[in-house]
């Protein structure tokens, strides 16, 4: 069972929030380890289990990029620690930022950036929003196996501000 079945949602992109949360609390009620503790044992380290897929789950559909990682790694397309080679225009793109950064302030960069993930997100947002686990074609699973690795490679960059 995947996190989508669990909580009784359709496979997205776009998880529906209010209904997440409703189930959430639902499988909570039912499953949380404080109700299991007059239970035997095994009782007690199934509801304990269940909870903790439970959470994991919420925190994953909570978060547009841990869903959009999520269902990549459902359809087969991302593997653990995969090495993705992303295409060179844009790791030349990344150079130059990374080159920026030494040079210019942080709240100058950070804008500058935003820009950069507005644009990469503009790429994909049609195949977000429309996304169709039954019908999505293979292109279009594929650009957004990219989009999350390009995301992922940004996001290494803003963390080096923060640091």
């Amino acid at each position: 069972m995947n996190y989508f079945e669990l909580f009784g949602l359709p496979i997205s992109l776009k998880v529906e929030t209010s209904s997440l949360a409703k189930k959430y609390f639902e499988l909570q009620r039912e499953f949380h380890p404080d109700f299991y503790t007059q239970s035997d044992e095994t009782e007690q380290q199934d509801a304990l289990e269940k909870s903790a897929e439970i959470n994991k789950g919420l925190k994953i559909l909570q978060n547009p990029d841990a869903t959009l990682l999520y269902v990549l790694q459902l359809k087969n397309l991302l593997t653990e620690n995969e090495k993705y080679e992303l295409p060179p225009e844009f790791l030349m793109d990344m150079m130059e930022l990374n080159e920026k950064l030494v040079e210019q302030d942080p709240d100058s960069f950070s804008k500058e950036v935003a820009q950069l993930e507005e644009n990469l997100q503009s790429e994909v947002k049609e195949i977000i929003d429309q996304y169709d686990n039954e019908s999505i074609s293979e292109e279009n699973l594929q650009k957004l196996k990219e989009f999350y690795f390009k995301k992922k490679y940004l996001q290494r960059i803003l963390d080096r501000i923060t640091d």
